[in-house]
């Protein structure tokens, strides 16, 4: 019997839904999905102080070829448990969540199956319900749960789900925001360009369905059929292949504007015009730029590997306020929920990976209608005589980045982390050369004369990784150096990736 505990990746589920790879097991397979199927109903139950005959849940799956016998699983537990079960099919992330939003669907409850970004033989579950994503601690009881009803055993039949097309009106949710932003109620998007790069995912209804009908030439997009083994390029908008593919498309076919997703598009990332990313730092500032005249001198919540110029960029030139916070999408958008909550305006929460939650949109992290965001300003700008880069333009850039990421050996990889990174504070405080970054609340973050550098423990991995960030040609090998100095001391520490 597998150890339900493993497949626990912070607020989400991942496993390895099917053989291939080798070394890697499968862990997730429809088994595990029953019970796990019926944890969230009793879950769900709870949480929304109903019976599970009262109840009801959507569940929807990006192109992975192990998601449909992953919902069968799912769907399975669930209605043993008394739940109505819909089947929405190939979907994206975000519109799950608004399949219990939408008025005339409602659900309780939804489930997307996705493992992002990873590998063709990985899977995993999201959940969530009408006040967002579950996290850390309601993952950790559906699964411990899963691991009781595992260990009881019990025959549950399979079921046939109700079919939900949730797609079509998420597509229709999209189109009347991009009517309702530009003010123009028929082909608001004519004679724009642009380019839609899926990587295979789910993202390509976004062509089809959301801007080809307003009118957009969509002609020159790419990889926007469903195909779970990825042929192309990793889904993911931090991938520099996936990047560098869409950047040349945007350029070969001239168009106005690029916009790429990863694989269950609740992230993505744009390009401009002249084929130059909008990713990274670049995404972060786009996104406060979008808000900042609606939400004047409101605060930006990031993760913690943004650069100096970014924090310049917000404060200076956008007028907001930065808080640089801990990486995971869950920790910026739980950050920005409590700032509101105390008071303080926090409109967006945002990571560099692509992950962009908005309130005025449920403080939900949805690649897609960030994109659309962005399309709409593009519109604009486009009636203007002017182009999308206008926005951030004037955002500098570190000169040099890399990261490191240093893995931990044996089993106590977290109290040992603790360990170096303590050091490694105490350390800086006694060179008259360095300092801490304050606040701070990942790791340690330290200011070189040559730029900074960040070493924090992985969320999930045997991993510390570190970013480096230098302003000067040579910067990041002087950073890496004394970073190297200094870890070289630690016996656990596997610096072969120096």
């Amino acid at each position: 019997m597998i150890d339900y505990k493993k497949l626990q990746n912070g607020s989400d589920i991942r496993g390895v839904a099917k053989d291939g790879v080798p070394g890697e097991a499968v862990n997730l397979s429809p088994a595990e999905a029953v019970n796990i199927g019926r944890a969230f109903a009793k879950w769900l139950a709870g949480a929304e102080s109903k019976e599970e005959k009262d109840l009801t849940v959507s569940i929807g799956r990006d192109p992975r070829v192990t998601g449909p016998s992953l919902k069968d699983g799912l769907a399975a537990g669930l209605a043993y448990e008394g739940i109505q079960v819909y089947d929405c099919g190939l979907a994206s992330t975000p519109a799950m969540f608004m399949s219990t939003i939408f008025a005339d669907m409602e659900c309780d409850g939804a489930v997307m199956i996705t493992a992002s970004h990873l590998p063709f033989n990985r899977n995993g579950f999201k959940f969530f319900t009408s006040e967002g994503g579950l996290n850390k601690n309601d993952i950790k009881y559906i699964l411990t749960m899963a691991q009781q009803l595992a260990e009881e055993g019990a025959d549950v039949p399979q079921v046939q789900a109700a079919q939900m097309d949730i797609m079509t009106l998420y597509s229709a949710h999209l189109r009347q925001i991009i009517i309702d932003g530009t003010g123009i109620a028929e082909d608001p998007l004519a004679g724009m360009k642009i380019v839609v790069d899926a990587g295979n995912g789910s993202g390509g209804f976004y062509a089809k369905d959301v801007l080809g009908p307003l009118g957009a030439d969509v002609s020159c997009s790419q990889f926007l059929e469903p195909d779970g083994t990825f042929p192309n390029h990793v889904p993911n908008p931090e991938n520099k292949e996936a990047m560098a593919s869409i950047s040349s498309r945007v350029k070969e076919c001239s168009a106005d504007l690029g916009i790429i997703f990863d694989t269950d598009v609740d992230r993505s990332a744009a390009v401009d015009t002249k084929g130059r990313e909008i990713a990274r730092n670049g995404i972060v500032a786009m996104a406060a730029a979008l808000i900042a005249d609606d939400y004047p001198g409101s605060t930006v919540v990031t993760d913690s590997i943004t650069s100096r110029q970014l924090t310049e960029f917000l404060e200076k030139d956008l007028g907001l306020k930065h808080l640089r916070f801990k990486r995971g999408y869950k920790n910026v958008i739980n950050k920005a929920l409590d700032l509101n909550a105390e008071g303080i305006l926090c409109p967006l929460a945002i990571e560099t990976s692509g992950h962009a939650a908005l309130k005025e949109n449920y403080f939900l992290d949805d690649g897609a209608y960030l994109a659309t965001k962005i399309v709409i300003k593009a519109a604009r700008l486009k009636l203007a005589g002017m182009t999308i880069d206008t926005v951030i333009e004037d955002l500098a850039e570190p000169l040099e980045e890399r990261e490191i990421r240093i893995p931990i050996q044996g089993e106590d990889f977290g109290e040992y982390g603790d360990i170096v990174l303590r050091d490694l504070a105490d350390a800086v405080e006694k060179d008259p050369a360095l300092s801490l970054e304050e606040p701070n609340y990942e790791g340690v973050r330290i200011n070189f004369p040559e730029g900074w550098c960040l070493l924090r423990k992985s969320l999930h991995d045997p991993l510390l990784p570190m970013n480096i960030a230098a302003d000067e040609e040579g910067g990041s090998d002087k950073i890496a150096s004394w970073m190297k100095g200094f870890l070289e001391g630690y016996d656990k520490l596997d610096m072969t990736v120096f």
